[in-house]
């Protein structure tokens, strides 16, 4: 159907600075051992991540010096910026689209601010026209890679023939605290990283792969799960340790419910393609979405290579995936502050 969306193009990119994980433990234990009881049992996360490497907006270094609002959100202004830049240039050329030719820009990033907003940063750099729409959306986290594309997928349908631009950047180094003395923060140094990724949309094309349909959906009495808590220093994490059994105990009826309103169910599905948030959630998914264990390969290669970085990671799944051949019909998966999930189908076209 001429009026079903398509992405017609997907680019992601990262930091410059690199961490081998190996570095960051030892980094970590010299500035956390003697301060934090616990941290000798806790290092083992550093291991147990699967984690080789991360793609960071500072090198190493930085985060061996106090930060307040002010060097963080410099700092993710410069850095995400390039990385706008980055991604937004290389999907539309892959898409064979000037910057001209954008209708509307949907940018999600939970892990810095910036007023004016990214894309009005670099509007007349890029060459948007002053008539585009712009839709920052700040606060869905680990989600918005899958629901920020939602609303780009419900942009673009909404304009039949409209070019939508959506692009997904995330900061996560730039929360790392001296002195946030705590498990998930201990946990936040092994685990995050920084990337982006975006992605053109259109009806009418052929494309990569139709966006078929989307949904989300939003556990009760769940907010503290996942999220930020903000103080004088910048974000702290929220992270609660029983964020996996959740999962495994309350995903499927959840995607189920998502996939039923598509008139779909999870036989439907040939493929998942996940946001790996590590390794004990990729087992709890696995578990959750009756498949064998080990059958999220893709995602712990990108875990492994970039580390969790937040909204954007799940969109290098799906960069590997497109390399490697879509199935027939896949399903994008994120968890996110809420707590919620977001799910959407893609079918491959041709």
């Amino acid at each position: 159907m001429t009026d079903t969306v398509k992405l017609l193009s997907l680019a992601v990119a990262t930091p410059d600075n690199i961490i081998l994980q190996t570095d960051a433990a030892e980094t970590a234990s010299r500035l956390f051992s003697d301060r934090f009881q616990d941290f000798k049992y806790l290092a083992r996360v550093f291991e147990s991540t699967g984690i080789r490497k991360r793609h960071v907006a500072r090198p190493l270094s930085w985060f061996e010096q106090p930060h307040g609002w002010q060097d963080r959100m410099a700092a993710y202004t410069e850095v995400a910026s390039e990385l706008f830049r980055r991604t937004a240039t290389l999907a539309l050329q892959r898409a064979g689209i000037e910057a001209g030719g954008v209708d509307c820009i949907v940018t999600t990033s939970s892990t810095g601010l910036a007023t004016p907003s990214l894309e009005a940063r670099l509007a007349g750099e890029l060459g948007f026209r002053c008539d585009i729409e712009r839709v920052p959306i700040f606060g869905l986290g680990c989600a918005a890679g899958v629901s920020g594309l939602a609303v780009a997928t419900k942009m673009a349908r909404s304009r039949p023939g409209a070019t939508v631009l959506f692009i997904a950047i995330e900061l996560c180094s730039l929360a790392f605290r001296l002195d946030e003395l705590t498990r998930p923060n201990i946990i936040a140094t092994a685990l995050f990283g920084d990337g982006a990724a975006a992605c053109v949309l259109r009806t009418g094309e052929s494309g990569i792969a139709e966006i078929e349909s989307t949904g989300e959906h939003l556990f009760p009495d769940s907010l503290g799960i996942m999220g930020w808590k903000v103080d004088d220093a910048g974000f702290g994490i929220i992270l609660e340790q029983s964020l996996p059994v959740f999962a495994e105990t309350h995903l499927r009826s959840a995607v189920s419910g998502i996939l039923d309103r598509a008139r779909l169910s999870l036989s439907d599905i040939d493929r998942f393609i996940c946001h790996p948030g590590g390794a004990k959630v990729l087992l709890a998914l696995e578990s959750a979405l009756g498949l064998d264990v080990g059958s999220l390969d893709i995602e712990r290669g990108v875990i492994g290579d970039y580390g969790n970085m937040s909204s954007p990671t799940v969109m290098f799944v799906l960069e590997r995936l497109i390399a490697a051949g879509l199935p027939r019909r896949s399903a994008l998966l994120a968890l996110g502050p809420g707590f919620s999930a977001s799910c959407i189908t893609l079918k491959r076209v041709g």
